[in-house]
């Protein structure tokens, strides 16, 4: 009885295995790692989003629309859920996109604004911010990319066949990723960096 129930055990791997039921298991795992990491990355950007508005406050207070509309867009990323489940909901996952990109925009006109104000540029502590940033905006798009192929790969594994079989038989569909346009952007990550002789008001 125990020769045929394991007999039967390895019948079945094989069959799994020879459906794409293993290939799919590890596209996702790698979906899943890759997420993880550009989740990460958001949440670092984020992050420095606080103290860099206090320096630039401090220096720029009247620039108050550049200002609440970058705190307005933090608090937009944050309000949404990031949950594994996210890529497996195109809309939610879009508009996590949307947000995100609000916040990248409100953050890169922010940094502009500081081109104004020499005394703002010399600070030590927002130069040191500033190059924060710019390195977790490289970070960002390196994560995306990732991100962009473990996605193709995945998707790929669970619609050809006979693999397609397998996913629906599991209920493995395909997941949201980013969109081209945003592919063209992450060849060309912003640079926000102010190292040209300070501007004159």
């Amino acid at each position: 009885m125990k020769l045929r129930l394991a007999a039967l055990l390895v019948f079945v791997a094989s069959l799994l295995s020879g459906c794409g039921y293993n290939q799919i298991q590890r596209n996702d795992e790698a979906v899943s790692a890759a997420w993880s990491e550009v989740l990460n990355q958001y949440k670092r950007r984020a992050d420095l989003i606080p103290n860099l508005v206090a320096i630039v406050q401090g220096y720029a207070a009247h620039e108050k629309e550049v200002l609440t509309k970058v705190t307005a867009a933090r608090a937009s990323v944050a309000g949404i859920k990031a949950t594994p489940e996210l890529i497996d909901d195109p809309a939610a996952f879009a508009k996590f996109q949307q947000a995100q990109a609000e916040l990248g925009s409100a953050l890169a006109r922010l940094l502009v604004v500081a081109e104004n104000y020499p005394q703002l540029k010399a600070d030590a502590n927002f130069r040191d911010l500033q190059a924060q940033v710019e390195g977790t905006e490289n970070r960002i798009a390196v994560a995306r990319k990732r991100y962009i192929e473990a996605v193709q790969a995945y998707n790929t594994t669970v619609r050809v066949f006979p693999n397609n079989l397998t996913a629906m038989l599991f209920g493995y569909k395909p997941k949201a990723n980013f969109t081209a346009e945003d592919e063209k952007a992450i060849a060309a990550p912003p640079t926000i960096r102010f190292d040209a002789a300070p501007a004159t008001k």
